[in-house]
């Protein structure tokens, strides 16, 4: 296997096709550590974890269904909502955290969560275990954000759904880089006024 197969075939597994087991305890450690290795420009870790799993996807359910209803969607949504908690044995919500720093902008701090979630999507492919990343309007509601307790600095970036595939999934089919590729040359773009 080419070495970076472990990049070029990694998919996210949908939600509902992840089971139990979940990581243990430890093998979670492992896999949220993968995470603080990320860019991180003057070590600020502008970003941090919220485990939810066993009777707190319950929890969270609630938090969802009430966030729907607050939103005033129609029924059968409120019911997606209340489920989606409950699809698989592990949530870990990605939490940017950002601070007023002259030297980092925001947008940096953000990319830097954005790539924690990403090593943790990794880690878990790399310990056989599946996971997908997950956003919609429970990351930019406000009664979630008070209910998991997130702070005027904090916004969530996703939450990564982990657990056991429950079947075998095939790669998906990958866009070719050098579509979007370019190679700038200098010589192209030399009138410009100083």
């Amino acid at each position: 296997m080419h070495k970076l197969a472990f990049l070029t075939e990694h998919c996210s597994i949908p939600a509902k096709q992840l089971t139990d087991p979940a990581p243990s305890d430890e093998t979670l450690k492992c896999i949220l550590q993968s995470a603080m290795s990320v860019p991180d420009h003057c070590e600020l870790k502008p970003f941090r974890f919220l485990v939810i799993q066993g009777e707190a996807r319950e929890e969270l359910s609630k938090v969802f269904e009430a966030a729907a209803r607050k939103r005033g969607v129609d029924e059968t949504v409120v019911l997606k909502q209340k489920q989606k908690p409950l699809r698989s044995p592990l949530i870990v919500t990605v939490i940017a955290r950002v601070t007023e720093n002259p030297a980092v902008p925001e947008i940096e701090q953000i990319l830097s969560a954005g790539c924690a979630a990403q090593h943790i999507q990794l880690a878990c492919a790399a310990l056989d275990f599946g996971s997908i990343w997950l956003s919609g309007e429970n990351c930019y509601d406000l009664l979630v954000y008070e209910a998991l307790g997130l702070d005027i600095n904090e916004r969530i970036i996703g939450f990564i759904y982990i657990g056991t595939p429950a079947d075998n999934f095939a790669n998906k089919t990958r866009s070719n880089a050098e579509l979007i590729t370019h190679f700038w040359k200098t010589s192209q773009h030399t009138d410009f006024a100083i």
